[in-house]
This record gives structure tokens, sequence and C-alpha cells, in this order.
């Protein structure tokens, strides 16, 4: 019988693991860590019976996956549910930039920039499935869905900022900046504006919801579907050469490329390894989880309704942060990302206390604790927060690291989003999750389509690793 190892147990790992136990391959999963799930792990870190995700906390591009969609994962306990506001930008007149689901109502909501936001988010929302089949892909394929690509291309080429210039006011324009940045890169730079409005038309499809219980149930319905198929799953395991394992058919890495580069030590042809040295890492992550006893006050009554929240003012202002960071400057005020996910989900509080989920972008390996700046932008637009919090955990970027050795130095998103690495992760090459090495497949968030809890990285690099084992003649 055909067999395979997957190396990490994140939802890349357990998704390449799926793919090839759906075509009859004895597939094994080693996971270094005690529990499985890397990023969409979930637990009580503040106060008893508060649930706080550990770090992915809010799915658009979760529930609008072609692969996760195609699992019939409610089967198996993932239940999604929705806020009443998707997402919120607040400004410091108090108004803020508001998106539901419904274009319609968001339009509304937008005043003089509504008609604009519809004509550009009405396609990308209405094709978006047949968008996501060519987008979550790698770079080289042929289209299936062409004309919906052709709607996407010329805008997402775009710097965000330029993109932006579409809207007059401060609420369309943070709004849309607030998305944009969650490439991680200079939003005067090209195709910045691909991933806000990839994720505003996910939003525009299928809302930003979150898993019923937490991040971890997308993981243990994703291990339960394993499992039914004939997988298995050790934890406690790490591997640190290629050596230490038997001899599978197919090694799929759940790891970033130089860690890949240190298990494959001996065996990688030489660009490649050179390729995989050179990857670069973009910015870190600084996460604080909060207990609030009554919610955070905000200003905007939208916000107390948003599940999800971006922090950062001004399309400018933001802009300007995300340029400091990338210089390796810590900004005074940061751009910071808030999940109220009990907001849906209200089985996460404990009575009157309420699990806060933030993070802000901060320099790659800051060092310092910008636990205040966080708290200084709630602060911002929700007057006397502070007073409300009864319990907190914070994660520095070395704590993140520890947590998981894919976020090096605090980058949660498997490397910088650098127009080359945009478009060609983590190297250039027809088929990105080929390491050079027969039979072994880089199948983490280093690789097409980058970062998210879609497990389109691990399906892709399985599909990869079938055509392998069937040109050389492997049965499966």
């Amino acid at each position: 019988m055909t067999s395979a190892i997957v190396v990490g147990a994140g939802p890349n790992g357990l998704a390449a693991a799926v793919t090839l136990a759906q075509r009859g391959i004895d597939v094994t999963v080693l996971e270094a860590a005690e529990e499985i799930g890397g990023g969409t792990r979930t637990g009580e870190l503040t106060v008893p019976g508060l649930v706080h995700d550990h770090c992915s906390s809010t799915h658009p591009m979760g529930i609008g996956s072609p692969f996760l969609r195609s699992l019939d994962l409610r089967r198996h306990g993932l239940r999604w549910l929705w806020p009443e506001v998707d997402l919120a930008h607040p400004l410091d007149s108090g108004r803020a930039g508001v998106m539901v689901r419904s274009i319609e109502e968001t339009a509304e909501r937008l005043g003089p920039d509504g008609r604009a936001w519809r004509r550009l988010f009405d396609p990308l929302a209405s094709g978006f499935d047949a968008l996501a089949e060519d987008l979550l892909r790698p770079l080289a394929h042929v289209p299936k869905h062409p004309i919906e690509l052709a709607r996407f291309g010329p805008r997402a080429l775009l710097p965000a900022t330029a993109l932006a210039r579409r809207w007059r006011t401060d609420e369309a324009r943070g709004l849309f900046a607030g998305a944009a940045a969650h490439v991680w890169h200079p939003l005067t730079t090209p195709a910045t504006a691909s991933l806000g409005t990839m994720m505003i038309a996910s939003g525009h499809r299928f809302g930003w919801p979150v898993p019923e219980g937490g991040s971890r149930a997308i993981t243990d319905a994703l291990a339960a579907v394993l499992t039914e198929l004939g997988g298995k799953i050790e934890t406690g395991v790490r591997v640190r050469s290629l050596d230490e394992l038997p001899h599978p058919d197919a090694v799929l890495l759940n790891v970033v490329p130089r860690a890949a580069a240190d298990l494959l030590a001996g065996r990688l042809p030489g660009r490649i390894r050179r390729a995989y040295q050179r990857y670069r890492h973009g910015p870190s992550a600084f996460k604080v989880d909060l207990a609030v006893r009554g919610g955070v006050p905000w200003t905007n009554e939208s916000c107390r309704r948003a599940g999800y929240l971006h922090l950062g003012g001004t399309l400018e202002e933001v802009a300007h942060a995300e340029r400091e960071v990338n210089r390796g400057r810590m900004p005074e005020r940061p751009f910071v990302l808030v999940a109220q996910q009990y907001l849906a989900d209200p089985s996460r509080s404990a009575g009157d206390i309420h699990p806060v989920f933030a993070y802000a972008h901060v320099p790659l390996g800051y060092s310092g604790d910008a636990t205040d700046a966080i708290l200084d932008q709630f602060e911002r637009f929700a007057p006397g927060v502070r007073e409300r919090i009864v319990g907190s955990f914070v994660r520095s970027t070395m704590d993140l690291a520890a947590y998981n050795p894919n976020y090096v130095g605090g980058d949660i998103i498997g490397g910088a989003n650098t127009p080359l690495q945009l478009t060609q992760r983590p190297r250039i090459a027809l088929d990105p999750y080929r390491t050079g090495v027969p039979g072994v497949f880089l199948c983490s968030a280093a690789t097409p389509p980058g970062a998210g809890v879609h497990g389109m990285c691990g399906h892709n690099a399985a599909r990869s690793a079938l055509r392998y084992l069937n040109a050389s003649s492997v049965p499966a």
C-alpha cells in the first residue's frame, strides 16, 4: 500500500493528509507539539471559563475555501456562527466604516461611497466561488474562470492606496485599508490591494464567521475526517531530519522553507537550498488576549456588535503604521486587529466576562512590549476599557515563535508578502510544492496561496504529491 508521512498537524498538514487519504494512501501525521492544530488551537488563557483562540480567530477565507467546503465538516462538529456586524473600522470622530454580509446594506451605511463600493464588490462577491478556484492555486495554471480573473486582476495589482482613491469618505477608505493591511506589507506597493479585495469579496459572499467553540473546532473536524479515512496522527514527535523517518513513498512538510532546508540537509539541490535560505519573513504579531467585564465600551454602536475590528484610524494612518513596521520601526499607533468572537458564540464567555482577542503588527522579531500601545488603541476608540479588564494574557513575538516554530520571529503568516513572494512563493517554480528531493513536498503557508485557515496550501501540495506518485507508477 502506498504510504505518506506529513510533518506538522496544522490546518495545512491535516488538509494534505486528508487529500492523500481520500485516494486510499496510508497517511501518518507527525506533530511535535502535544496538541494538534498549529494556529487553530483554543483554550482558557485568562480567567476560568473564558474560551480564547490562540492565533486564528475569524475565517472569511475558511468558510469560502473550495477544499474545506468539499468536506462534510458539519458532520464532524464544525458549525459556523455569524455576528450581527462582520467588520468595523472605527474613526476618531466616533463614526466607523461598517461591513455586513449584504452589499446593499453595507453600501447604504457608506453613504456617498456606497455606489462605488457596490460597483467594485458586487461582481466579485457574486462570482467569488469561481474566483476562489483560481486564486487559491499557484500562479502558473490554466485559469478555469478567466472572466472572473479579468475582473479581479487589474484591481488586485494596484497598491491598496491607489485602489482606495475610488472612495471619498474616511469610513470607506479606512474599511478597505484595514482589510488590505492583512497583507502585512506597505500599502503603497503594487499588488497590496489583492488580499483586501479578496477578503471583502469573500465577506460579502459568506460573511466573516467564527467556529462554534473556538478555532480548534476546525482542527478537530479535519482530524475526524482523516481518522475516518484511516489516517493516523501522532503527537509529541519532533522530526529533525528526513533520515529519522521510515521510507514512505511521499513526505509532505508543513514547515517554513528554512526549516525544510534543515530537514533536507545534504539532499536539496543547491539552487533550491539557496532559495529556501533566502526566503524572507515579514513583520511580526504581538498578541494580547483580554477578559473584559461587560465587553469593550466602543464609542460607535456598530463596533459593539462587530465580530471583527481594525484599529488604525484613517487610510493614511494605517498606511504609515504598515510602512514603519516594514522598515523595522515600532509605530506609536500600530495597526491592531480585534476579534469579539463571543458576540456570535456566547458559549465563549463566562457570565458578563467576555474574551477579546487582539494583536498588533510590529517589526519582525520586535523585542519590546507592545501591550500599552495596543491598549492605547483600544482607549482611543473605547474610552474606559482599561477599567473593565479583569484578566489578560500576552504573547510577544518570541512567545509566538516558541508556541509555533513556523512563526519565525513572530511572523504568523509564513513569510513576507513582497510582490515576488506574494506571487512566487517559496521560490520561482512551475510546481512550488516540490522541494527538488524526489517524493518530498512543502505544504505550509509559505506555499501558494499563502496564509489563512483555508487548507489550500496542503491540499494543493497533496495534489502535487499525487501527480508524482502516479508518474512514478506507485499504486495509490
